[in-house]
């Protein structure tokens, strides 16, 4: 008896992380009952040639959607699946089906059924209700039009991610993943959720500040298991928070260091987190290999970070810092500027912050980043009341820029300094470039001390000698 295909879609992105919400999902259904074939929009070139190729034998599409462009590629490809099939379920889950579960039920109906939060137990339910012709009706954790509307099941409670079996990583083309990095990197999730309630973060919103993470001694059995098979050099986990307990860190060291892994690794910390970490935890995590760490610090003034309720001091940051680089340890500060009633006194200290971090280290990253209304955070609900209007179809969704442009509530000349701060950031601290770029470096260390970013010629003339830098 021939297996049912599930063909699950990846949509097309400016990144290369492995789609770990498809393998996560694909790995959990019975191998013996169900085929999974993944297509990424990202590495595949002929994405409907391969729909094609298998939409006859298919049971069902999934696709795993964030906000902004990807939707204008998934949306594509659903009404591609549908032209074709018009009866195959096609199922949407992720971030944006998270936040919005009947809403893009109504905006197209080319979709059938969304997913909302840990999708691995709820997607398998789903599959083999669809596989026996029978009533999803009672599925927890999904959207479905009933009687012609949308209408939301109740919430499926978070499953302890141990209780899950091996990812199945031979779903993809991991070499293909690899060489679109340009390093063996290999992407994972070894924890879900949050206990935390920034602001500014749609997390608690979708995972109601619950947490749940893969014990050390599994996840050391996981990592031998696909370090030996893969081949991989480098570790990323994408976890959103994988610093949340110290002993459970201590245990993943020293599994790392047991099994003479022999990888570097990355991962997100809280500064919090890292400032009650012992000094041997530091250490410990430093030889079983870990080379960079992204922490969040969103503001140089106290008083902001208060108000986004990150429960973060900024001492805490700088202690993570000297840490880090008293071991060689390279960190990305990601900040956030240009929120709703941000005071000039709070971007004066941010600035100032940035500065001081950015020169500690030549392995430290200051990204700067504009606040946009992300849905489902507390600041985004309250701007909404206060009259900002939040794009209100797929299509709007899909040109919704979260990482680029600033929002309303930066002026013109707020964004012209930021972008000049950032460029003469990028290039006072980059030791690319070799002997060519060095006056415009030293150009750029002289602006950034004396907050001079008039009459920016030199920016014309770097991206003229230095390549752009590579996605990672």
């Amino acid at each position: 008896m021939s297996r049912k295909k599930i063909i699950l879609y990846n949509p097309k992105a400016v990144f290369f992380d492995m789609p770990l919400a498809l393998l996560a999902i694909g790995s959990a259904l019975n191998d013996k009952e169900y085929e999974v074939i993944i297509i990424d929009g990202r590495i595949c070139d002929d994405v409907e040639g391969e729909i094609r190729k298998h939409i006859d034998e298919a049971l069902c599409v999934g696709m795993s959607v964030i906000t902004g462009a990807p939707i204008a590629d998934a949306l594509k490809v659903a009404t591609f699946v549908k032209g074709i099939k018009s009866a195959l379920p096609v199922i949407w889950g992720g971030w944006h089906t998270s936040l919005f579960p009947t809403e893009t039920l109504r905006d197209s109906e080319h979709i059938d059924i969304t997913v909302q939060g840990q999708g691995e137990e709820t997607f398998k339910e789903l599959v083999d209700h669809l596989s026996q012709n029978l009533s999803i009706d009672n599925i927890k954790g999904i959207s479905f039009r009933k009687n012609g509307e949308p209408h939301k099941n109740p919430p499926r409670p978070m499953v302890d991610m141990d209780s899950f079996g091996r990812v199945n990583y031979d779903l993809i083309d991991i070499e293909a993943y690899f060489k679109k990095k340009k390093k063996r990197q290999f992407d994972y999730i070894s924890s879900i959720g949050c206990f935390f309630r920034c602001a500014f973060c749609a997390d608690p919103f979708v995972f109601q500040r619950k947490f749940s993470a893969i014990s050390p001694e599994k996840l050391g059995e996981e990592m031998e298991y696909y370090q030996k098979k893969y081949k991989f050099t480098d570790l990323n986990f994408q976890d959103e928070t994988f610093f949340t307990y110290a002993k459970r860190i201590n245990g993943i060291a020293n599994e790392f260091i047991n099994r003479n892994l022999n990888i570097s690794w990355a991962a997100t910390m809280r500064a919090d987190q890292g400032s009650r970490l012992s000094d041997e935890i530091w250490a410990l995590c430093k030889e079983s290999g870990l080379r960079r760490l992204l922490i969040g610090v969103e503001s140089g003034s106290q008083e902001m970070m208060d108000w986004m309720k990150k429960d973060v001091k900024l001492e805490q940051v700088f202690y993570c810092a000297e840490k880090c680089k008293d071991l060689g340890i390279g960190v990305i500060f990601p900040f956030i500027v240009g929120f709703p009633g941000e005071s000039d006194q709070s971007v004066v200290e941010t600035v100032k912050v940035i500065k001081k971090l950015r020169s500690k280290s030549h392995r430290f990253d200051t990204p700067i980043f504009y606040f946009k209304p992300y849905p489902g955070s507390t600041i985004t609900n309250d701007v909404v009341k206060n009259g900002y209007v939040l794009p209100e179809t797929l299509n709007d969704w899909s040109k919704f820029d979260y990482i680029g442009s600033s929002g309303p509530w930066v002026s013109k000349e707020k964004e012209r300094f930021f972008e000049n701060f950032k460029f003469f950031l990028k290039v006072a601290y980059n030791e690319k470039g070799g002997f060519a770029a060095y006056p415009i470096r030293k150009m750029g260390q002289w602006r950034i001390n004396n907050d001079n970013f008039k009459l920016p010629l030199e920016k014309y003339i770097y991206e003229k000698l230095v390549n752009k830098p590579e996605l990672s």
